[in-house]
């Protein structure tokens, strides 16, 4: 044997998941495959820098429990290594009445979860950001900002694991001993394979043999930075109500670590699964979303909500209006484009969006099949996750 366990994928997910291994069990043989030539280079590296309060997500479901658990053990490990970090608070903003009922289910869950939650009347939300408009908002204190690559990087050292970048996995044999899996540059052979590919979980499983019962269709967000003098319209963290129908956050304004204020994202079908910009086209990709049935029920369930998001990826004065209604003083002008990122959104074969963290096991396999936002924030508990089904499967 190579080594004890392989794992496919060197983003955040993968390298917690190392770390954790480390941790539990001390001396054990880790080796991590990374396609490209670095880690972290997919929805790491694009990710926003957001540490979740775990404010939205459903009582109970793993992506609660994980990011409230995670948003705390983040602060601290950013401490303990001497990462940059910030906790910054964020606001929710009612626009006008007809959200006020969703703001304040969004209290009751954040209260439910036992986050520090303020409500606002509109006449206070200047008291936090004094350019943002609406009539309620919620200010919930645990949010806060990381340099989420920085975080990853930093699991790989400590995990003491072995980095392989550049190879990428073409194919995977198991037997009654181990997995063999064989990539650009070779073949690893372990006792245990974890996938934690991200935007590749799906095909990695199948390469494994084992049916994930979902496919990743892959949904860009697009954002704009704000001119140095609108930045300054800004102070911190604000997001619009969601709407609890569409499993994105809508267009929202991030204060970086650095002082910066990105915009966004929007969420758009991508044309590969790298698909970073419209001219970025993936035959394979395109054929394999267009082929999966629940591609086309998710189209026809969702196709109003994503006309809008498309009409603002294609017009600016669209996107602008949008923020508008949070930030008045904003115009066109102020928008300049900054980096995209690619969400690996699973979907079933019904077409329904897989919600929440998605693991899945088979014979010395171990699968992280959908891992969203908050999985940069959550990522400790998620690695510890992974760690416990690796080792029974050691076992």
């Amino acid at each position: 044997m190579d080594c004890d366990v392989v794992i496919v994928g060197g983003g955040i997910v993968g390298l917690s998941a190392a770390y954790a291994l480390s941790l539990a069990r001390p001396g054990i043989d880790v080796i991590v495959l990374e396609k490209e030539p670095r880690l972290v280079a997919h929805q790491t590296g694009h990710n926003s820098g957001v540490i979740h309060s775990g404010l939205y997500y459903k009582p109970g479901s793993l992506k609660a429990r994980f990011a409230l658990a995670g948003a705390a053990e983040m602060v601290d490990f950013c401490k303990e290594q001497d990462l940059p970090y910030e906790v910054t608070g964020k606001l929710v903003v009612a626009v006008d009445e007809t959200e006020v009922p969703r703001l304040q289910a969004l209290a009751e869950r954040g209260r439910e979860h036992g986050l520090p939650i303020r409500e606002l009347a509109a006449s206070e939300i200047a008291e936090y950001e004094p350019h943002v408009r609406g009539v309620a908002a919620l200010h919930v204190g645990t949010t806060g900002l990381a340099d989420f690559p920085a975080v990853a990087r930093r699991y790989a050292e400590l995990s003491g694991a072995r980095i392989r970048t550049g190879n990428t996995v073409t194919a995977i044999a198991r037997d009654a001993d181990g997995v063999t899996v064989t990539t650009t540059l070779g073949q690893v052979r372990a006792r245990v394979l974890v996938n934690c590919a991200g935007l590749y979980s799906d095909r990695i499983a199948r390469l494994a043999g084992d049916e994930p019962g979902l496919r990743i269709v892959p949904f860009r967000g697009e954002y704009y930075e704000l001119s140095p003098a609108a930045a300054s319209l800004v102070r911190g963290l604000v997001y619009p109500v969601p709407d609890p129908a569409f499993p994105f956050l809508g267009v929202h304004l991030t204060r970086d670590l650095v002082g910066g204020v990105h915009v966004g994202p929007n969420a758009v079908p991508a044309l590969a699964r790298e698909g970073y910009g419209w001219r970025r086209i993936n035959v394979r990709d395109l054929v394999e979303t267009a082929s999966w049935p629940g591609t086309w029920s998710l189209a026809s369930r969702h196709w109003r909500a994503e006309a809008v998001e498309l009409r603002r990826s294609l017009s600016r004065g669209a996107f602008t209006a949008a923020l508008r209604r949070l930030l008045p003083d904003i115009t066109e002008h102020d928008l300049h484009p900054a980096p995209a990122g690619v969400r690996a959104q699973a979907v079933d074969r019904d077409g329904a969006l897989v919600d929440d963290f998605a693991f899945a096991q088979g014979p010395r396999t171990v699968h992280v099949l959908n891992a969203p936002s908050p999985a940069a924030t959550a990522s400790l508990p998620i690695g510890r996750e992974i760690a416990s089904r690796a080792l029974d499967a050691l076992s």
